[in-house]
């Protein structure tokens, strides 16, 4: 399973001067609930604004001019090497925009935590992509100075109407 998490503001805001521009308790609670155990990909941005690598996590990073090595953590040059070192182990893409967008065409699911802001002056944010593809179930909203909602996407998976067919003959 290849995943992406993600929190952005209702501007599609993800990052700001380099960093994300909201503090909220109990935000990233699912952020370590789903990723704990699995592997992490990261741009060297994203991990130079976390500052070390995630506990309980394989690490990933993707760069071309950084070589982080430690335990659990791995520098490597594209999210294709990223994902075939990852092995069997559940992948999720954690950021920056860059890999977001290379990553949006093969993920199975999204994890998307609404913020209920808008920031202005943004200069990073989470990239364009075709809601066709996708199945949304909305989650719980939390927070109380600032409400965020926690969503999920699913990819649609598309069979071809031969193999439908067959599917429909073969069970009747």
């Amino acid at each position: 399973m290849i995943g992406l998490i993600v929190a952005r503001s209702k501007n599609n805001v993800i990052g700001k001067n380099g960093k994300i521009p909201w503090k909220i308790k109990g935000e990233q609670k699912q952020f370590r609930e789903l990723t704990t155990n699995k592997a992490v990909i990261m741009g060297r941005k994203s991990y130079n604004e976390i500052g070390h690598p995630l506990p309980n996590r394989l690490n990933i990073i993707v760069s071309n001019t950084a070589n982080y090595t430690g335990e659990n953590l791995i520098t490597v040059h594209s999210l294709n090497e990223a994902i075939q070192v990852a092995g069997n182990k559940d992948i999720f893409v954690i950021g920056g925009y860059s890999l977001y967008k290379e990553a949006l065409p093969i993920v199975d699911k999204m994890y998307i935590t609404e913020i209920d802001i808008e920031v202005s002056n943004g200069d990073v944010f989470f990239p364009q992509f075709n809601i066709d593809n996708f199945e949304l179930s909305i989650g719980e909203t939390f927070g109380n100075d600032i409400k965020y909602t926690r969503t999920l996407y699913t990819r649609k998976r598309w069979i071809p109407n031969c193999v439908a067919k067959n599917m429909l003959e073969s069970s009747g």
